[in-house]
């Protein structure tokens, strides 16, 4: 049996990816799901993105692009596809990573991938819900 502190230093959490079907809409000419492979955010890529995104508004208060922030984090942490990829961008009549995501994906395939990414990245379930499932 190994103790938790061999558990943490065998299992670092550097560069985990995972691969994640996106939506029925994205098959293979077999009727196949495609994969989209993702990578866990970093805390400091998030908090960096946070950052990024907060601006104070005209009463003094902070405010979070949250749309940028998620389309960002999609594009920052989404391996396969590259939606930086240049040849892409150009090939769609885009200029940005952010238009070309706009318009090769649905809304709800963004939502899909920026949920599994903070998912995977530790976000997906609270503290009460992962203490019930220590109780049982």
């Amino acid at each position: 049996m190994t103790t938790l502190q061999e558990f943490l230093n065998q299992n670092i959490v550097e560069g985990m990816t995972k691969k994640i079907p996106v939506s029925e809409r994205i098959k293979d000419k077999d009727g196949k799901l495609f994969e989209f492979e993702i990578k866990s955010v970093s805390q400091r890529e998030l908090r960096d993105l946070r950052t990024k995104y907060t601006k104070i508004n005209k009463k003094g208060k902070q405010e979070i692009d949250s749309e940028a922030l998620n389309e960002e984090l999609v594009i920052g942490c989404t391996i396969n596809p590259n939606f930086k990829d240049a040849a892409s961008i150009k090939a769609t009549g885009c200029v940005t990573p952010s238009q070309y995501l706009n318009k090769v994906l649905l809304p709800g395939e963004i939502d899909n991938i920026n949920k599994a990414i903070l998912e995977f990245s530790g976000f997906g379930k609270s503290i009460d819900e992962l203490v019930e499932e220590v109780k049982n």
